[in-house]
């Protein structure tokens, strides 16, 4: 028992030790936080009195104007001014503690450069595409990314090749708009914490081996010649049917095959042949030879 009252006085000592350091630093925080607010204080009030003793002079460098297109994110002694980001129209900065940098909330559109991708069947392809985004948090913009433009610039290429690396090349050629929604949605869910908004992404082209373009086109030759043969046989066995169905005919009438030669002749004489050829009946050559 005593043993353990000391084991719980120990533990108790410690707790209350780390309480005090907790509290000991916290005190130290707030005492530098104080410091560092008196301090900022201090430069906004020297701020304000440099613009009040060179007035008017010292509004052309605190009036400044943003583009409606525009905003204006404000920093002051490097922390990011409340409020937001200011515009559009005329916006007012301190001399000496105040910066700002302007951001286009412009819809920004960029080519990604031709991508060789191996897909999933083993077929390497070149790929390339178009990306369409805009800034809707200017702020975000600022603050979580050095340059949002190269950096959207850089998902882009590396989601194209990720996505199309899942793709069998038949996929690729045929479901282009299904691609560019899944790297779309990709892409905005991506660059969402850096304030940027992925409109659109559009699949420009794909470019094939040569070798890999030569072997498609000896296939779609091939299977459309094949398919010219098959036409081509239905249509000899449809020509078949309808001389046997003619012949029969014919045959049920002698006087039918005359007809049919004088339709010959008429046919011939009409295309003014210098030549014709005069179909002689074989029950005729038989008649005369029957007499001799």
């Amino acid at each position: 028992m005593a043993a353990t009252r000391e084991v719980i006085e120990m533990s108790q000592g410690a707790g209350g030790d780390a309480e005090n350091r907790n509290s000991r630093s916290a005190s130290r925080s707030e005492g530098k936080d104080t410091g560092v607010g008196c301090c900022v204080l201090l430069l906004v009030f020297l701020s304000y009195f440099l613009v009040v003793i060179t007035f008017p002079f010292s509004l052309c460098y605190c009036l400044k104007i943003v583009k409606e297109y525009e905003r204006a994110v404000i920093f002051r002694m490097g922390q990011l001014l409340a409020g937001g980001a200011r515009g559009p129209g005329l916006f007012f900065i301190l001399p000496c503690i105040d910066n700002y940098r302007t951001v286009d909330l412009r819809t920004i559109s960029f080519d990604v450069p031709p991508q060789q991708i191996l897909s999933k069947d083993s077929v390497t392809v070149a790929v390339d595409a178009v990306v369409y985004y805009r800034v809707f948090d200017p702020c975000l913009s600022i603050v979580k990314i050095t340059d949002h433009a190269r950096g959207t610039r850089l998902l882009a290429a590396t989601t194209l090749r990720n996505v199309l690396g899942t793709k069998a090349l038949n996929e690729i050629l045929s479901q282009r708009e299904q691609i560019s929604h899944l790297m779309q949605s990709t892409l905005d869910e991506a660059t969402d914490e850096w304030g940027v908004k992925v409109e659109r992404v559009e699949i420009k082209d794909v470019r094939l081996p040569q070798q890999l373009q030569r072997s498609m086109a000896a296939e779609a030759e091939a299977g459309r010649e094949a398919n010219a043969k098959v036409i081509a046989a239905q249509g000899e066995q449809n020509a078949s049917r309808a001389l046997k169905e003619a012949a029969d005919v014919i045959a049920q009438s002698p006087a039918a095959l005359q007809l049919r030669y004088l339709q010959t002749l008429s046919t011939i004489s009409a295309e003014k042949n210098s030549t014709i050829i005069f179909p002689l009946p074989v029950e005729l050559l038989k008649g005369v030879l029957n007499r001799e």
